[in-house]
């Protein structure tokens, strides 16, 4: 089994490159979606945020506001690390269980948006960076996901920074050109790390 750890900043294209792996035949150990799955209502990941930040970080139907928590934590960086403490391990926990009922022959691919900003580089056999030019990140964030130009900012703020992310990885997928280009470097990549598995 490969572990590999994939991490990218906001808009850089880090899904389509996990996309682009999944078509080949890694199994994807998504870290935002089981972040959503251990607040999901019911669930004690939930209850502690609610303790943490109170009920007003509620929707009316139980499920955590997630923008309204965002427009808190990516604002202030203690509130950020207060939630990360209580998600963080939890999805760890979530995140080690699924890599283990893979197939031994398997590529793990590890989507973690903040994989730099937590010193998680060392857990993974190899770390992926999808890199993009810090005005390409901003433009995509406004023009692609419709932030304001100070939302983009705060987000693109509240992670690493690029020279950081690029100082723990093993291979970079530039991606300021076209998804044909992210294609072919997703090609090269699984040739050098699945090509002869399975």
């Amino acid at each position: 089994m490969l572990s590999v750890g994939l991490t990218g900043g906001i808009g850089a294209g880090k899904s389509e490159a996990v996309r682009l792996l999944a078509a080949h035949g890694a199994v994807i150990v998504d870290s935002d979606r089981i972040a959503r799955e251990v607040v999901a209502p019911g669930t004690p990941g939930l209850a502690a945020v609610v303790e943490e930040f109170g009920p007003g970080v509620l929707a009316a139907d139980g499920t955590l506001d997630r923008p309204g928590l965002g427009r808190v934590v990516f604002a202030d960086r203690e509130r950020l690390a207060a939630l990360n403490a209580i998600v963080h391990p939890l999805v760890a926990r979530r995140s080690a269980q699924l890599q283990a009922e893979a197939p031994e022959d398997a590529v793990v691919v590890h989507d973690v948006p903040l994989l730099t900003e937590n010193g998680l580089a060392d857990r993974y056999d190899l770390v992926v960076v999808v890199d993009v030019a810090p005005e390409v990140q901003r433009d995509r964030l406004v023009r692609l996901r419709g932030m304001s130009e100070e939302d983009a900012r705060a987000r693109m703020a509240a992670q690493a920074g690029r020279e950081e992310r690029l100082a723990v990885a093993d291979v970079v997928l530039h991606n300021d050109g076209t998804r044909e280009d992210l294609a072919e470097q997703v090609d090269w990549l699984w040739e050098r790390i699945g090509g002869g598995r399975g």
